[in-house]
């Protein structure tokens, strides 16, 4: 199974959760992650995070979705619509889920204030990602049960 984690930029959001899912996930699922308009760059504060976690950094990338190695079988937009940032439309024939998350890169203030907006936006990202692997092999295997789960954990 192929989950492509999706955001305008594929600097911070989407690169959580590609990372984060490919440490906490079976062989069996693959995580990748793209940008409608990549940054070109992986914001530093996301590679620090993800290190202090205990998580992979190596070849993670901001990428556009025009390169993606293969075709997804569920797409999970995690652009925050709150915010009114627009999130883009992958088409094709997939399934399709929204997990909005506030845009840590987008956050000011001092610090420990901006490094807490990372912080939480990893939080949500790894609790629905935990959600999304308890799932059931049944529900995983029945598409009208696996979508609403989708947008279930969207709301966690």
């Amino acid at each position: 199974m192929n989950i492509l984690f999706l955001c305008t930029g594929n600097s911070c959001r989407s690169i959580l959760a590609e990372a984060t899912f490919n440490a906490l996930a079976p062989d069996s699922m693959q995580a990748m992650s793209a940008g409608s308009q990549p940054t070109g760059e992986v914001h530093p504060r996301s590679i620090a995070l993800l290190k202090r976690e205990g998580i992979a950094t190596e070849g993670y990338y901001s990428k556009s979705w025009d390169n993606l190695p293969v075709t997804p079988d569920i797409v999970i937009t995690v652009c925050s619509n709150a915010a009114g940032e627009t999130c883009p439309a992958y088409l094709g024939n997939v399934l399709r889920a929204h997990w909005g998350v506030d845009d840590p890169a987008k956050a000011t203030g001092t610090d420990s204030e901006i490094e807490a907006a990372f912080t939480q936006a990893y939080s949500i990202l790894r609790t629905r990602i935990e959600a999304f692997l308890s799932l059931s092999p049944d529900c995983l295997h029945d598409k009208e049960k696996l979508q609403q789960a989708l947008q279930l954990i969207g709301h966690i």
